[in-house]
């Protein structure tokens, strides 16, 4: 059994996305950032940077922390979406959402949704780059089905949730007709419904 150590985030998402996916039997253990929870000396033991997600897999007692490294390791342990022939294109999809598309729609998530008005120089800067975001992954989504290919992958999970965000962002998701697609294919997939309410508050996905 998974116990997965988590907060209603984009990252957190990722992984009960994940397991609904893979169909694999989990416990989520609610970890409240508001209060400083991710801090405490026993999930630190867990998580060094005191970061959510972090999962504990209780038939071998092993913790796995990073979302990334998460989603690579339920994967191996399922054998689904993370096709070894596929595997240098996913690869590269899911390094980019974990180092870029991720980092960066979260500092504009920071300056223009949680802080308006504190930031001219960072709100035009991260406004920028999630447009800019936006854009490439349409580019990229006009020429393959998913991000890594013709297959659904670990890439989508891991970069999903984010554009799932977009009412936040003020970009437009329907002005990027391949994002679009992509999207509501994925969010119509009933394991993605499923873990997108993973905190059981009776969220629905947003509509472009």
């Amino acid at each position: 059994m998974i116990e997965l150590f988590s907060a209603d985030t984009p990252n957190g998402k990722k992984i009960s996305i994940m397991l609904e996916e893979i169909n694999l039997k989990y416990k989520v253990t609610k970890i409240d950032l508001s209060k400083g929870e991710q801090f405490k000396p026993e999930f630190r033991k867990i998580s060094p940077f005191s970061k959510i997600p972090v999962i504990i897999d209780h038939n071998n007692n092993e913790a796995i922390f990073e979302s990334g490294a998460i989603l690579i390791y339920l994967a191996e342990k399922s054998n689904k979406f993370y096709d070894p022939k596929d595997k240098l294109k996913i690869n590269q999809w899911l390094m980019a959402q974990m180092g870029y598309v991720g980092p960066m729609i979260g500092q504009h998530h920071q300056f223009h949704h949680y802080n308006h008005g504190k930031s001219e120089f960072g709100e035009e800067r991260y406004f920028k780059i999630a447009k800019s975001i936006y854009k490439d992954l349409n580019e990229r989504l006009e020429r393959t089905k998913y991000l890594a290919g013709e297959n659904y992958s670990i890439a989508d999970i891991a970069t999903w949730p984010w554009i799932a965000r977009h009412e936040w962002h003020d970009i437009g998701l329907k002005n990027y007709k391949n994002l679009t697609r992509w999207y509501l294919e994925i969010a119509d997939r009933d394991a993605v419904i499923k873990g997108y309410n993973f905190m059981k508050k009776g969220e629905g996905i947003p509509k472009p």
